[in-house]
């Protein structure tokens, strides 16, 4: 990735890891990030199919988040070719229940380790940079991938939570641990 193609990205840290740039929405990001919001499969935890302009203006509430909080989901970029796998990170709207690292990867990112990898980083992210004491994940009791990947973690479900309007009546458990739970977890 060169410089020139970071002029449509919002501001915020950039983040290396093994396989990934982790870094804040871009405009280019929109045609992947569509079609991840469009597919069945791909958003069905995440509030479910999209038009895209539905995504797009999902898209630019996380760009928004950025420029006026400071943090919202990273995008997730393979190294080696530039391409936008999805978005992993910090995520705290207003009236949500806990500090939140999420994730949600397009379809043909699935499978290939990028969201534990990319997860981690973020948590790291959230404990050491924005000084969180807790991350949490809301997930659907029926998305047995993100309670793997939250295992994986080391976060434990804590049970049923509520997100704030309009998402109200959607299941979601709460998992989570804490800054002293995941610091021990890297010493282990």
């Amino acid at each position: 990735m060169t410089l020139s193609d970071a002029d449509d990205v919002a501001p915020g840290p950039w983040i290396e890891t093994a396989r990934l740039i982790l870094r804040p929405t871009a405009m280019s990001d929109f045609p992947r990030w569509a079609e991840m919001m469009g597919d069945p499969e791909a958003s069905r935890f995440l509030g479910g199919p999209q038009a895209p302009e539905a995504a797009w203006r999902g898209m630019m509430t996380m760009a928004g988040a950025w420029a006026l909080t400071g943090f919202a989901m990273f995008s997730l970029i393979e190294r080696d070719t530039g391409l936008w796998l999805g978005r992993v990170g910090p995520w705290q709207p207003l009236g949500w229940p806990g500090t939140e690292v999420g994730w949600g990867l397009h379809p043909d990112a699935h499978g290939k380790g990028y969201a534990l990898e990319a997860a981690i980083a973020s948590l790291d992210y959230a404990f050491d940079v924005l000084g969180w004491t807790e991350v949490i994940h809301c997930i659907d009791p029926e998305n047995r991938p993100s309670q793997v990947l939250a295992e994986r973690l080391g976060s434990r479900n804590m049970g049923p939570t509520r997100l704030p309007p309009p998402f109200q009546d959607v299941a979601v458990d709460r998992w989570g641990q804490t800054r002293e739970q995941w610091a021990a977890r890297a010493q282990g």
